[in-house]
């Protein structure tokens, strides 16, 4: 019989410590970043209340994170609202506001501090946009906005990509419409289309196809963690998008309009202007029904339709596995009005064009699927994915991190600033004060109808006297 010697407790450890050097080390990475950015979205959506509306995809990833019922833009436009989302500050009220900062950049300001992507980016993250982040799809100037010498946000991503097809620069994806079709006059382009084919046919179809690519792309390395930034244009004006999502609202009843009538007095109404540009065909959906309820069901259909790119993107982050690690932003650049106070479009200072809806998962999170009522800002993103992901917060962002409503969605959340040139806003949990230039104010009452249609700051001046002072507070 053969007797086998013991092995020494030394050649045991030794074993112990190669076996262990050869494990894949367990990753410590810090989580990743998908920004979902859609443009014009309202919160018309099914897990926002709205039962006529078909927005699976972004249902699914409420059920999945923490919906804020009250998020309010701080512009009523594209430019500016990025602004504050990219920067985490309040800045300039045109549509060329990150334009202007890169100009200060380029002129060697040193006080221009570093935009979000940039602040994570030096923080190692790999970062990358596609499509409609900043104002202009793919970041740049010039006349077709594919001007690589002018950087809308410098030093902020290793990749700003914008897939044109066959709308041939990034000018024409903007305001495309089917089958490369671009917006040379605004008058001679109908104001919503639909056209039977695949989503490839509208410019989403390929701003989506690339953040696919991006994705598995990003995924795949392990070093580095990575912020994806997709920017995805509709439901923006014109509405167009294949025929199967307006199909959708075929004998679907859609509430009537929320006061359609033009207020009285001085408010921050417009005439509509952007939307008239467009061929209305000799229509007024302010006294033709019909034809209003068909320009809403087209933006339906046009929500539906980016419903479904990001139901793309997110199924390609589960695909890759990366979703375990990855905190997703689903975000709405600012509301549009669809006929409220008599307007179609943006660019007011009403509710309607500053509501929008916002989610935020994160792995981990203990509440899925809850709602938040807690008023919060666009402003709010850039500290809260730092609080988020372990990185930095910095000193120069403005906004107030959310991670205490993720956990606690019933705390109480805190005032909301926007501004247009000639007129500013403050929206708290019972009023809005909107403050012009001239001087003249208006509140509106909220506990209520909230509807904004009775001005009754002349009834609480000391209401009107403390929300002006926060105004000017936090635009100090």
């Amino acid at each position: 019989m053969r007797i086998r010697k013991p092995i020494p407790l030394a050649c045991i450890a030794l074993y112990a410590v190669l076996m262990t050097g050869c494990k894949k080390p367990q990753s410590t990475q810090r989580p990743n970043i998908l920004l979902i950015c859609v443009d014009d979205l309202r919160p018309e959506l099914k897990s926002f209340g709205a039962t006529h509306i078909s927005s699976p995809n972004i249902d699914k990833l409420a059920r999945n994170g923490v919906s804020f019922l009250e998020h309010f833009a701080n512009a009523p436009s594209c430019g500016p609202s990025r602004y504050t989302l990219l920067t985490g500050q309040y800045g300039p009220a045109g549509n060329d506001a990150l334009f202007l900062r890169a100009k200060k950049i380029e002129k060697g300001d040193q006080g221009i501090n570093p935009s979000m992507p940039e602040w994570f980016r030096t923080h190692g993250y790999t970062t990358v946009s596609v499509g409609k982040v900043s104002h202009h799809p793919g970041g740049m100037g010039g006349a077709d906005w594919n001007d690589s010498s002018i950087i809308e946000i410098p030093k902020a991503w290793d990749k700003h990509l914008m897939p044109v097809a066959e709308w041939e620069h990034p000018r024409g994806m903007m305001h495309g419409l089917a089958h490369g079709e671009i917006r040379v006059k605004a008058s001679d382009m109908d104001v919503y289309q639909t056209v039977e084919g695949d989503d490839t046919i509208y410019p989403d179809g390929a701003i989506t196809s690339e953040a696919l690519k991006q994705l598995t792309a990003l995924s795949a390395d392990d070093q580095k963690p990575f912020f994806l930034a997709v920017g995805i244009i509709k439901p923006h004006l014109p509405f167009g998008a294949p025929k199967r999502y307006f199909d959708l609202y075929e004998g679907v009843d859609i509430p009537p309009i929320a006061h359609p009538q033009k207020p009285e007095g001085e408010t921050t109404w417009h005439n509509s202007n952007e939307f008239r540009n467009y061929n209305l065909w000799g229509k007024d959906p302010n006294t033709d029904k019909a034809f209003a309820d068909e320009v809403r069901r087209h933006y339906y259909a046009c929500v539906s339709y980016a419903d479904a790119q990001v139901g793309k993107v997110l199924a390609a982050l589960k695909q890759t596995g990366a979703d375990k690690n990855t905190i997703v932003v689903l975000w709405g650049d600012h509301g549009w009005h669809l006929g409220e106070h008599a307007i179609w479009g943006k660019h007011s200072l009403f509710e309607e064009s500053l509501h929008s809806p916002m989610i935020i998962h994160y792995p981990g999170m203990d509440r899925k699927g809850s709602k938040t009522d807690a008023i919060v800002a666009t402003i709010d993103i850039f500290p809260t994915l730092c609080d988020l992901t372990g990185v930095q917060t910095p000193a120069f962002a403005q906004g107030t991190s959310l991670k205490g409503l993720l956990e606690k969605p019933d705390a109480v959340g805190h005032q909301a600033i926007a501004y247009k040139a000639d007129a500013t806003t403050i929206r708290t949990a019972t009023h809005r004060l909107t403050l012009h230039k001239d001087g003249f104010t208006e509140l509106y009452e909220h506990t209520a109808t909230g509807d904004e249609t009775k001005n009754i700051a002349n009834n609480h001046p000391e209401l009107v006297e403390e929300l002006t002072n926060a105004i000017k507070a936090k635009l100090q």
